[in-house]
């Protein structure tokens, strides 16, 4: 009987999947420009999108600014930054050498780096598919951000894991695979890359990064961040520190060529092209190949990857069953990042032009003492739950431990979608009409986890302090743990931190003048001494307990 209105309630919010006749391509143009409009905001930093099936063009637009402080409207041939999708040109580079016989997967990395620690035990496919145990921690000496610099300080930042043994996404890893290429080749990372593919496949915009900001030499869009409540320019950045990484430039024609080119079987062998997109070993666990990222979308299989830098947010998805690409770039890191960095929009496209879009999720009105029926825990296992509780009229969902809030709309009776995704809750009510278990539905995919509601109360909410701007003058700062940094900013009066080359900042709440909790992560920073100029920030994380030192300019 509880279970009753859950049946009921699943096929009216899958119905959008039976749906299979792909639409034309007016209406996946239409639909592609009405839904980038909606995410844009005419006076701020923007987007720019394409949708194409096979070698047609089915929508390319662009909305927003290219420059807030002069107004400069973005087009959709402007270079942007794309970060992280650089993963994916590098492993592909990597795995030409293969094809050339000119190095092996299963190559110890001694084999390059000799003088790298314990390099015998990891391979070069280990740093292609995040499986080598090195430390996420790339910030180098501002002296030598070179790559032999780069490849000395993440040896000395130590390890996660064992080579083999665990999976954690690292940017180290692919600096370290850019340092094995440039070993073999004699070349730059990304003049090898430039001799390979963007020459050959006429990408003629796509190249190594150089310094973000205004007036940049390489004519590439202007990057934007939020100060004090508004849009500025992004940061000068030396592009040498995200390397083979994340320091590649790009354009929506461009990685569309890419797409065509890497997935026909055009730039690597069938069997290169088929260990890519093949998760494998720990690298299983985060659905990983070699620089593409693997999952399903609408019941279709897609290979996609994301990437998030200061001043930019970049997304590069292709359906093989469809042959269709989207790619959706914007010059602003704080621009929704979930629209872009976490494939929002370019899901919303993708399921549209594959002709099973994502139903409608026009919110209904629940006042919020209805919402409180929903609060509780949500057990999933021993150590991970959903703690849901009503914040400011608002149902909330979070995931513990570590998650962050995030709001839940409603869409029907006992039905609610996450804010800015697809994944949605149908609550199952006992006998007597109590709340008692959710459906979850990840992506909105057709296959709910049933998670029961415990008997656990909400944990308790950590109490803020005001604290003034002035006394947070004195945590602001650049603090050093070995090879690592962390930086404290109180830009807009809110105390934010990033660490090393972290692509967004961290919000601090304030417990008391000297100690703070990070919003998103569960882990303190203590500032010491007491009202002085803080000289060590200590930041504890589980058993973990770390000492920063300030860093005098």
């Amino acid at each position: 009987m509880r279970r009753l209105l859950v049946l009921v309630l699943l096929p009216m919010l899958l119905c959008g999947v039976a749906r299979a006749a792909s639409p034309a391509a007016a209406e996946v143009a239409e639909f592609s420009r009405q839904a980038m409009a909606r995410h844009c905001v005419p006076t701020g930093p923007g987007l720019a999108v394409l949708v194409a099936r096979g070698d047609e063009l089915l929508f390319r637009g662009a909305c927003g600014l290219a420059d807030v402080a002069s107004g400069a409207p973005l087009t959709p041939d402007h270079v942007f930054r794309v970060a992280s999708v650089t993963k994916q040109f590098t492993a592909a580079g990597v795995l030409k050498l293969v094809d050339e016989g000119r190095l092996s997967l299963d190559d110890p990395l001694s084999k390059y780096l000799p003088a790298f620690p314990d390099a015998g035990g990891i391979t070069v496919g280990m740093l292609l598919n995040h499986t080598a145990g090195v430390r996420n921690a790339a910030i180098m000496p501002a002296a030598d951000a070179g790559t032999q610099g780069m490849v000395d300080a993440i040896g000395n930042a130590g390890v996660d894991f064992p080579p083999g043994q665990g999976y954690r996404y690292s940017n180290a890893g692919y600096v370290l695979a850019g340092a094995v290429i440039e070993r073999v080749t004699g070349m730059a990372w990304d003049a090898y890359l430039h001799q390979a593919f963007f020459a050959p496949l006429g990408m003629t915009r796509t190249r190594g990064g150089h310094d973000v900001g205004v007036g940049d030499r390489t004519g590439e869009v202007t990057g934007h961040v939020i100060q004090q409540g508004a849009w500025s320019h992004a940061r000068q950045m030396d592009m040498r520190l995200p390397h083979a990484a994340g320091a590649l430039v790009s354009t929506l024609d461009d990685l569309w060529a890419w797409n065509r080119a890497l997935h026909a079987g055009t730039v690597l062998s069938a069997q290169s092209h088929g260990a890519m997109a093949t998760p494998r070993g720990k690298a299983a666990d985060g659905n990983y190949g070699y620089g593409i990222a693997v999952g399903t979308l609408r019941g279709s299989r897609v290979f996609r990857h994301n990437g998030g830098i200061s001043g930019a947010s970049a997304y590069l998805a292709y359906l093989p069953e469809h042959d269709l690409t989207v790619a959706v770039l914007s010059n602003a890191d704080a621009l929704q990042p979930e629209v872009v960095r976490n494939g929002y929009l370019a899901n919303l496209l993708a399921a549209h032009a594959i002709g099973k879009p994502y139903p409608s999720r026009d919110a209904i009105h629940v006042d919020p003492e209805s919402l409180r029926q929903y609060e509780g825990v949500y057990r999933t296992d021993a150590a991970t739950a959903r703690v849901l509780r009503v914040v400011e009229g608002r149902l909330t969902s979070q995931r513990i431990p570590g998650g962050q809030p995030v709001a839940l709309e409603p869409v029907a009776r006992d039905a609610f979608a996450l804010e800015a995704a697809f994944s949605r809750m149908v609550f199952e009510r006992d006998a007597a009409g109590a709340v008692v278990a959710m459906q979850f539905l990840s992506d909105d995919e057709a296959q709910p986890e049933r998670i029961e509601r415990s008997d656990e109360p909400l944990p308790s909410v950590r109490q803020e302090v005001r604290v003034p701007v002035e006394a947070l003058q004195r945590i602001a700062g650049e603090y050093v743990y070995r090879s690592m940094t962390l930086v404290v900013s109180v830009d807009d009066g809110t105390p934010r931190v990033r660490f090393n080359n972290q692509q967004q900042p961290i919000e601090l709440v304030p417990q008391s003048p000297s100690l703070f909790s990070l919003k998103v992560v569960d882990a303190t920073l203590e500032f010491t001494p007491d009202g002085d100029i803080a000289r060590k920030a200590i930041l504890r994380m589980g058993p973990a307990v770390n000492e920063y030192v300030r860093r005098e300019q």
